[in-house]
């Protein structure tokens, strides 16, 4: 019961956090200059002033359509395309196409509205409310735990840990502050303010704290620049030029692999923790076999895991590189290549180190844990009980 209470009152704290960052403005940037923004259909396309060249098109798209939400709902009104020559941020509409339109209506009618991309956000609100639905279904109230911790760690990273970033305070040091903050809120969430919750933590911190030394030492050995992660020129063209890209390169590299260090920490504490109730007079050694054992086959998977992960995410990169036949000393040695190599294996590095830290800590925290997880008729009966 008072275990109960306790993680009641954490994940009252933490719901109170959760709503004082969704408030929070730590950089205090102003929005850019936007009018009304509604959910659209496009009734009439007309293509006449694009300009196609081979598959890429430019100029502008004009659209016919009519506003299906706000202020001027029903209201029908022409909508702006800016078609860039870049796939992957233009969108080119057909007739039927549900879209966001921004636009002014300095007198009450809708004027220089344009095209921001098909509407998605009805379904992103479906997506998120189905994954809470069966994270509950599958894991009840740690499934509503684990759903409190992903909000907040989202609200951390978008409230907190990129103004901070923006503000100019040094990327390393607060990467650090920020994934243990996380670390511990969805350790002890998730495991509880128990020895779990404590194993899982420590053992994350310390594999955490080793994938972030490895990064710094080999992002400078690579001679790896911060640029070579999308958009990071462009935020130097933004006004930021005092940021420091490959230091923000090195604090992503082991935010990036927290979660799997997580992931693997729990497993291995949890089944620490399920070896003692179930063998409360297991010796120490004993007890950090058992948990190795366990140790080695979840962390020959996971390392899988980061490098499916990451590759997966580049999987047009490296086709351009195939098509176009470059040997694989020219594909290796290439700097976006080789930012995902230290990705991949400096996170595995993490990953492998965390399941023997874990294990240790577990061991060493549930050394003295007879009389706190087992019943006492268990205790009168003694270690012969366990032998029997």
């Amino acid at each position: 019961m008072n275990n109960l209470r306790r993680e009641l009152l954490f994940s009252l704290i933490i719901t109170l956090l959760s709503i004082l960052l969704l408030f929070l403005d730590l950089a205090n940037i102003p929005q850019a200059p936007g009018g009304l923004r509604c959910r659209a259909l496009v009734t009439a396309v007309d293509n006449s002033k694009v300009r196609t060249n081979l598959i890429v098109k430019t100029n502008i798209q004009l659209l016919d359509v009519r506003l299906l939400s706000g202020p001027h709902k029903g209201q029908e009104l022409q909508v702006v395309n800016m078609l860039t020559g870049k796939m992957e941020l233009d969108e080119f509409y057909q007739q039927g196409a549900k879209i966001l339109v921004e636009y002014n209506a300095p007198d009450g009618k809708p004027v220089n509205a344009v095209a921001r991309g098909f509407y998605r956000l009805d379904l992103q609100v479906c997506l998120v409310v189905l994954f809470a639905v069966l994270l509950f279904a599958v894991a009840g109230v740690t499934g509503l735990k684990a759903g409190l911790s992903f909000v907040f760690a989202a609200l951390v990273l978008w409230k907190l840990f990129f103004p901070l970033l923006l503000m100019g305070y040094s990327p390393i040091p607060t990467g650090l502050g920020i994934v243990t903050l996380l670390t511990g809120v969805i350790c002890f969430s998730v495991g509880g303010l128990s020895r779990r919750g404590l194993a899982t933590f420590a053992g994350s911190m310390l594999g955490l704290l080793l994938t972030c030394g490895l990064a710094t030492l080999f992002t400078y050995a690579f001679g790896l620049h911060g640029a070579v992660r999308p958009f990071a020129e462009m935020l130097l063209y933004s006004g930021y030029y005092q940021l420091n890209l490959t230091d923000i390169f090195i604090a992503s590299v082991f935010i990036a692999c927290s979660g799997a260090v997580m992931d693997l920490s729990m497993d291995i504490a949890a089944t620490m923790d399920e070896l003692k109730l179930q063998h409360p007079y297991i010796g120490l050694i004993e007890h950090m076999r058992s948990g190795l054992r366990v140790g080695r086959a979840v962390t020959g998977t996971m390392t899988t895991t980061l490098l499916l992960a990451y590759s997966g995410s580049h999987i047009t990169m490296f086709m351009v590189f195939l098509a176009k036949g470059l040997a694989p000393a020219n594909l290796l040695n290439a700097p976006f290549v080789a930012a995902e190599v230290l990705n991949i294996l400096v996170g595995s590095f993490g990953v492998v180190a965390v399941a023997p830290c874990t294990v240790l800590i577990s061991a060493l925290l549930y050394r003295n844990a007879v009389t706190d997880m087992v019943a006492p008729e268990m205790i009168a009966k003694g270690p012969h009980h366990e032998k029997r």
